[in-house]
């Protein structure tokens, strides 16, 4: 068979076709009768019929694959009018429609008109606009709030402990200074210290309650003397957790620093050959046990930190460490411990079998280092320590401040980071609330070419961000407006999984395929009534705007530190019931899943030498400078470099005013309290720093190089950053660019329809693969009958104005000004 291109439709007077000229209307009102009768009896009888493909419509085809062509009763449909109000009013509500099998509903019988686009994208503004009337909660004084802490040393202070206690009562102002540096001077820092002996000794134990005043502290430290101990090796560190217990807790951070070399009474916690006085756990004088005074601790959000000396304390801290397990806090055993062992990491699912970074999760810690004989190391262990902790406590304050803290089960969040979710308390057993709300998770990997196993076909419409090229105001314009990040939209087929891999605290998340693509997905939903279509266009806004700044930013340091985040589509429809759902759908990412920090100070010291680390640390910084201190990008997380759900600050309180996650000018002072500019932040010669934050007064660096046009994939729900030069191009499709992964399926997605214009009965070549990847129903009409307001290409470039202005103005601007956006 010829190629359709080569192949003009045939002329009106055919002798094959029917001729308006040569038919009379009374005939024409017949055929059509018939027609329409023949439609209905059609549409029944293939209601339960498979199909092989998903995406082709009762019109009809020809598969230039299999060169098979499949005819039906719908030519002329075509003739027989409908209702325009009912058209739009199923169009802005469309069908949630699950099935079995391979539904042939998931393109439309129309082009939707420019128009109705307009309509549904004014309709989202002002759903936005309503939305953000209630007054966001203000995150004035969160920092300082959040910073503020209490700061206790627990120490052994038997005669072999005299060079630690000396290094503390040497160190104690500089780790106060640090801290309040760490800390932009805003929080209020208050020690403790509490001293422990054994039984035998007068006292056994010392103590001094909170205070700011670090000569105070010295004093009191310099007063204890490292004597005693009894006539055993165990001490009485019950007595001195008791004591602990006691203190007077006032700030939101808590720390406990515990500084001992012998582990305490009781065989549990001692396997050396050495005598104890009360080798029965609970025997000492006081009848203290470890487990109630831990429990207490625990509910009074006290962070422990064990600095090991000796392996004398290793059972003691495996059991103490237990006990916060149980409590869903962070675990971390150090690696001479030992109790510590791979089999243990992998098996354990609360604590050190933990997601890559996972300490940004909202909780408490116990953390377990090794200070060793290098009593020095004292004040940085501290300092970190406390930062670490300060960082969680800002998580835990907040409602939703990390996208991915909280509730969700970090070993799925390991293998599909595709689900990160929103933070909304204490976390909890992802499989308790499971079985609380009759969710099943299916635990087996995707078979996306198993036929059937995507069994639900959901046809849905909605936004995708409108980004495809590039040019010298691109970012200037979006960092200066939402309305600059434009949207379009979007109708589609989808195919899920109707058993959810995984679950967050909010949603759902499904694997997914669209109807013409081999691409794959995940489908995230509401569990129940969640957020409307608002706050996923925000988060979708949100994306647009972090890749755009990675473009200039991947510019700037080249390849090896390149990133890049995905594209999320927001879509609804409605349920048999007659609601309307709501939902996401983004590209799926497979591999090993990184928190690299969040957006309350936390950044991955796990892996200080990774390159994609340190330019995910670097690109939050630079989205500072190149705002002008305005934007800063952060909650990075993903694969490699490949990045999603990200939290944006904005100095302009009324800018993302959606996202929970936005902590306006406190969010820069946590980033900042806590980022350490690494070679690639010097390489981009970023000049602000925690010092400005301090005082309140910045200077960046004002003139950035402008980027040659580069552009995404064309594809809408792909987006992925391309080099101009390695783009794939069409003459099919002018002005449109494609990544290789979406390039073939231009290609091998192309079917040949009946037209529908009025005369002739001829067929034309197209491309299902290119009309979805911009949201856009089939056409129907051949290139040369298509209606001119039927749009083809715009959708897939940038737009008139845009286009112009790039081609006008960015190949000849060398420099961008910071200042002037």
């Amino acid at each position: 068979m010829k190629d359709s291109k080569s192949d003009p439709p045939p002329p009106y007077s055919a002798e094959a076709s029917v001729s308006r000229t040569r038919t009379s209307l009374g005939q024409m009102r017949s055929m059509a009768d018939a027609l329409l009768r023949s439609r209905i009896s059609g549409s029944n009888s293939d209601a339960n019929t498979k199909t092989s493909s998903s995406a082709a419509s009762s019109v009809p085809t020809y598969d230039s694959r299999s060169g098979t062509q499949t005819r039906s009763k719908e030519t002329a449909s075509r003739r027989i009018s409908d209702d325009s109000s009912a058209r739009l009013s199923m169009l802005r509500s469309p069908p949630i429609t699950p099935s079995a099998t391979s539904s042939t509903s998931s393109t439309r019988e129309w082009a939707r008109p420019a128009t109705d686009r307009k309509l549904r994208l004014d309709e989202l503004r002002k759903e936005i606009e309503s939305a953000s009337q209630p007054a966001k909660r203000s995150n004035d004084g969160l920092f300082k709030a959040a910073y503020s802490t209490d700061l206790l040393f627990l120490i052994d202070t038997t005669s072999s402990m005299s060079p630690y206690i000396n290094a503390a009562k040497e160190q104690v102002k500089i780790i106060m200074d640090d801290i309040q540096t760490t800390f932009l001077k805003e929080a209020e820092i208050r020690m403790a210290v509490v001293g422990y002996k054994d039984h035998q000794d007068n006292p056994n134990i010392q103590f001094l309650d909170f205070t700011t005043s670090v000569d105070t502290v010295r004093t009191f430290i310099n007063k204890l003397k490292a004597k005693g101990g009894g006539t055993d090796h165990p001490e009485d560190i019950m007595g001195g957790l008791q004591q602990v217990v006691n203190a007077s807790w006032k700030n939101q951070t808590r720390c406990v620093f515990h500084i001992g070399d012998a582990p305490p009474h009781g065989r549990l916690f001692n396997t050396i050959n050495c005598k104890d006085n009360w080798d029965q756990h609970g025997s000492e004088p006081h009848g203290l046990t470890y487990k109630p005074l831990l429990k207490k601790m625990i509910m009074l959000n006290l962070n422990y930190a064990l600095l090991r000396i000796t392996s004398y304390t290793d059972l003691m801290a495996w059991e103490f460490m237990k006990e916060y397990s149980d409590a869903n806090a962070i675990c971390k055993l150090h690696k001479l411990n030992k109790n510590f062992s791979k089999e243990y990491l992998s098996a354990s699912s609360h604590s050190t079998s933990r997601m890559r970074g996972s300490s940004a999760k909202s909780g408490l810690s116990f953390e377990e280092s090794e200070l060793g004989t290098s009593y020095s190391s004292l004040r940085h262990l501290v300092v970190q320590s406390v930062a670490s902790s300060a960082s969680r406590t800002a998580v835990r304050m907040t409602d939703s401040i990390s996208k991915t803290g909280g509730k969700m089960d970090s070993t799925a969040l390991a293998s599909h980071p595709t689900i990160a979710e929103e933070d909304e308390g204490p976390k909890k057993d992802p499989k308790k609330e499971a079985a609380s709300e009759d969710l099943v998770m299916e635990d087996v990997p995707p078979q996306w070419d198993t036929a059937g196993w995507l069994d639900e076909t959901l046809n849905v419409e909605g936004f995708s961000p409108d980004v495809v090229m590039h040019g010298a105001r691109t970012l200037s314009d979006m960092m200066l407006h939402d309305d600059h990040i434009e949207l379009s939209t979007m109708e589609l087929g989808v195919r899920r999984r109707s058993k959810p891999f995984s679950q967050g605290a909010l949603r759902v998340a499904a694997y997914a395929r669209t109807t013409a693509s081999t691409n794959h997905f995940v489908v995230k939903s509401f569990k129940k009534d969640g957020r409307h279509l608002a706050h996923l266009a925000e988060d979708m806004r949100c994306q647009a705007l972090c890749k755009a700044f990675a473009l200039e930013f991947n510019n700037l340091v080249g390849p090896e530190h390149s990133i890049d985040f995905i594209i999320t589509t927001c879509l609804r429809g409605q349920s048999d019931n007659g609601t309307l759902q709501y939902m996401s759908l983004e590209p799926y990412i497979k591999g090993d899943y990184v928190k690299y920090n969040n957006n309350s100070g936390y950044i991955n010291d796990d892996i200080p030498n990774d390159e994609t680390n340190k330019a995910a640390q670097a690109f939050s910084h630079f989205t500072f400078e190149r705002s002008w201190g305005q934007i800063l990008v952060c909650d990075l997380q993903g694969v490699k470099g490949v990045l999603t759900d990200p939290a944006i600050h904005t100095a302009n309180k009324d800018r993302f005013k959606l996202a929970d996650t936005n902590l306006n000018r406190e969010g820069f002072k946590f980033f900042f309290s806590t980022h350490v500019c690494n070679e690639i932040c010097q390489q981009l010669e970023l000049i602000s720093n925690a010092q400005m934050v301090m005082a309140n007064n910045f200077k960046f660096r004002e003139l950035w190089p402008a980027v040659d046009n580069t552009v995404y994939c064309s594809n809408k729900l792909c987006g992925k950053i391309v080099p101009t030069a390695g783009a794939r191009k069409s003459d099919e499709f002018p002005r449109c660019h494609w990544c290789e992964l979406c390039w073939p399926q231009l290609e091998s997605s192309k079917v040949r329809w009946m037209c529908l214009a009025p005369g002739p009965d001829h067929e034309f070549s197209v491309s299902r693969f290119f009309y979805e990847s911009q949201g856009l129903a089939m056409p129907r009409k051949c290139p040369e009958h298509r209606e001119a307001e039927e749009t083809v290409s715009k959708p897939a470039a940038v737009g008139g104005a845009l286009w112009a202005r790039m081609n006008n103005s960015s190949a000849k601007q060398k420099n961008i000004s910071g200042r002037h956006w």
